[in-house]
């Protein structure tokens, strides 16, 4: 079966970059551990936020890879040989991963009460205005050179 695709009008091209990024968006949905916040902070600025109860700086890896933020934890199986009666702190290992947009840059991450904050910012984008000189298509004779179409024709009313 194919699949439909919202970027194969002839009006957006080069934009089979953005296809793919949403399909690994797609792909990643299903995930829901760690839960995560996403805020605004500033005009430019963003924030996610993970709850990562239980999991030390030493557990926890924030990496960029391509254009995706990824973010890992893996706690160390150190139980100390003690019984729990009833675990619900989820201590398994996790792989987030955010897609992020061209240009945005990761500042940093803290810690903070089982709280892993990662800032991003976007720069603002400089306005670019590119002129396209228009030149004249020119006739090309039999041989392949191109003959001189800048002389005005003759005109017959004159």
């Amino acid at each position: 079966m194919t699949r439909l695709s919202a970027f194969n009008s002839p009006l957006l091209l080069g934009f089979d970059h953005f296809e793919r990024v949403l399909d690994r968006v797609s792909k990643s949905q299903g995930e829901g551990y760690p839960p995560y916040n996403i805020e605004q902070i500033g005009e430019n600025g963003l924030r996610i936020t993970l709850a990562v109860a239980g999991f030390s700086m030493d557990d926890l890896a924030v990496a960029t890879e391509d254009n995706q933020l990824i973010i890992r934890g893996r706690q160390a199986e150190d139980d100390c040989g003690r019984v729990f009666l009833h675990r619900g702190i989820a201590a398994r290992q996790f792989q987030r991963a955010f897609v992020l947009a061209e240009g945005i840059e990761v500042q940093g991450a803290t810690l903070d009460n089982g709280l892993l904050h990662v800032d991003l910012v976007r720069p603002r984008p400089e306005p670019r205005v590119k002129s396209i000189p228009i030149q004249g298509a020119g006739k090309t004779s039999g041989s392949g050179t191109l003959l001189d179409v800048s002389a005005e024709p003759p005109c017959p009313d004159r």
